[in-house]
């Protein structure tokens, strides 16, 4: 029987010191100063102090060979294992800017996983190598706004054969990624085969240069009122854009074969995020809790806050535990054994860091909900993640599904 080691390996170990180190000394401190510069002139493109701040720091990790990590089961990267890298990953998310600066943000993490295991060779000149470099940005557009998106058997942008080009037609939302001005390439789900074919054959991935003539950006997406300048999460229009029939990956019908080997591994570094988002919460509200008094008491010792604190601190290693057993899953390299472990994570890690960072903004009062503190920002980005790579109430069904599978030989 296989060991399960969850622990931290003797080669992680300096690693994770030094990404630690540098999230809490030198990104943290500019995230702020990154974050105000958004209002001012053109919200879609990078001030000149963005860039400084944004560049230098990811200069700094390059030189510090901290870089793609990700690539946990590749010769271009470190070779580190998902468990090892779900440690870098919670560090990560203690900082805005943390993941990109290591070039270990979404979506360009799954996409440079869809290039490197499915792209051509002139993919992979074109298109991995500055993404690895972290020169370029991507985005994946997959959820339209006329289906429900949740089940992706339900995606509908056209995509026809006419001659030596695939032409599209339909509409993207939630395109995350499309507003950054670095933003070059796309990769697309749709729909290439008819209601005769099988469910899970109609669909397809295409890989879209974002200057192809017939793309129309409609609108940013707003996120409870804010529009998450200049990343962004924009409503596009694909008007017969053609697209070059060698674009397509791997043949027509096989976009769930891909996005499955895409989604799983990124779903799973959402979670480990996720983790570190609560450990920042939890550490904020502590220190409210110590530092502010009413009523003649410090915070920490009114009303149930000893309770809350605990309990903040149990559910942390509660969901760490289960993030590392999904990752340690991962690498077994059993995808259909994996997918109840990761569906299970997605639930659990989103929903324990926002139960966490709500208690830090109640711990705050009217702080917790103004630009004074992260803990606003945290919050509105973790209930987005219950939706983002699939809602809480479709990996719930996968869990139960599942589990009910173990008791009876009907199908569920």
């Amino acid at each position: 029987m296989t060991t399960m080691d969850l622990g931290m390996t003797d080669r992680l170990k300096p690693i994770h010191e030094a990404v630690a180190t540098m999230v809490r000394e030198e990104i943290i401190p500019l995230d702020e100063a990154f974050l105000s510069e958004v209002s001012k002139g053109d919200r879609w493109t990078y001030t000149p102090r963005q860039t400084e701040i944004l560049e230098g720091l990811k200069t700094k990790a390059r030189e510090r060979k901290l870089w793609n990590f990700w690539l946990t089961d590749s010769a271009r990267g470190y070779g580190l294992s998902t468990v090892e890298y779900a440690y870098l990953a919670e560090e990560m998310g203690k900082a805005h800017l943390g993941a990109e600066v290591f070039n270990c943000s979404a979506p360009d993490t799954g996409n440079m996983e869809v290039f490197e295991r499915y792209g051509t060779d002139a993919h992979k000149e074109q298109w991995l190598t500055p993404l690895l470099a972290g020169q370029i940005r991507s985005a994946y557009l997959m959820t339209e706004p006329d289906v429900a998106s949740s089940d992706a058997t339900n995606i509908a942008m056209r995509c026809k054969r006419d001659g030596d080009d695939y032409v599209l037609n339909g509409e993207k939302w939630w395109a995350s990624g499309t507003g950054d001005p670095r933003c070059a390439v796309y990769i697309v789900m749709v729909r290439t085969g008819s209601d005769e074919e099988p469910k899970h054959k109609r669909h397809s991935m295409i890989v879209v240069d974002a200057r192809t003539p017939g793309i129309e950006k409609l609108r940013p997406m707003q996120v409870y009122g804010e529009d998450d300048a200049p990343h962004g999460h924009w409503h596009l229009r694909f008007t017969d854009v053609r697209v070059p029939a060698r674009d397509l990956l791997l043949g027509e019908g096989r976009g769930f074969e891909i996005s499955q080997g895409r989604l799983g591994p990124g779903r799973i570094h959402h979670c480990m995020r996720a983790i570190g988002n609560a450990e920042r919460a939890l550490e904020l509200m502590c220190q409210r809790a110590l530092r502010r008094e009413a009523f003649g008491k410090r915070l920490a010792d009114l009303g149930a806050n000893f309770d809350i604190i605990a309990e903040c601190r149990s559910d942390i290693e509660m969901a760490r535990l289960l993030c590392l057993k999904a990752a340690w899953m991962m690498d077994q390299k059993d995808p259909k054994a994996a997918a109840p472990w990761i569906s299970q994570i997605k639930v659990v890690a989103p929903n324990v860091a926002l139960k966490v960072t709500d208690h830090a903004v109640q711990m705050f009062g009217g702080q917790g909900i103004s630009q004074d503190t992260p803990l606003a920002r945290m919050w509105t980005h973790l209930r987005t993640l219950r939706l983002a790579d699939g809602p809480d109430a479709v990996h719930r069904r996968q869990v139960a599904r599942n589990e009910l599978r173990k008791y009876t030989q009907e199908k569920v």
